[in-house]
């Protein structure tokens, strides 16, 4: 998704102190590029999750970089973690998407 397509920041009534700190962790959480590409990456997996165990060597990283950069997300709510036997696999909460879109009043989430 390219930004310029997204409306974006309209907000339509103001937040309370709550939503303002909910909305400010999430932000937090995406403000890396590796986190946005791992939320691309498994958003956009056919599947629709991923195992742990294919991120390291798909972005470049080492392992222990690519669990804090999960972890940071999962933390922040935006990624839902299942333990399968040795594996961790990820999938985006679209629900959590869903409220973080109509917080800041964008179409098409």
């Amino acid at each position: 998704m390219v930004l310029d397509e997204l409306q974006c920041c309209v907000f339509d009534a103001e937040l309370n102190e709550a939503e303002a700190a909910d909305l400010s962790i999430v932000l937090k959480a995406l403000a890396d590029p590796v986190r946005i590409r791992l939320v691309s990456m498994i958003a956009s997996s056919p599947e629709g999750e991923i195992c742990a165990c294919d991120l390291p060597e798909a972005l470049g990283r080492s392992q222990p970089t690519v669990s804090h950069h999960l972890s940071q997300l999962v933390d922040a709510g935006l990624l839902e973690r299942e333990q399968r036997g040795r594996w961790a696999w990820f999938r985006v909460d679209r629900d959590r998407f869903g409220q973080i879109c109509s917080v800041l009043g964008a179409t098409g989430c």
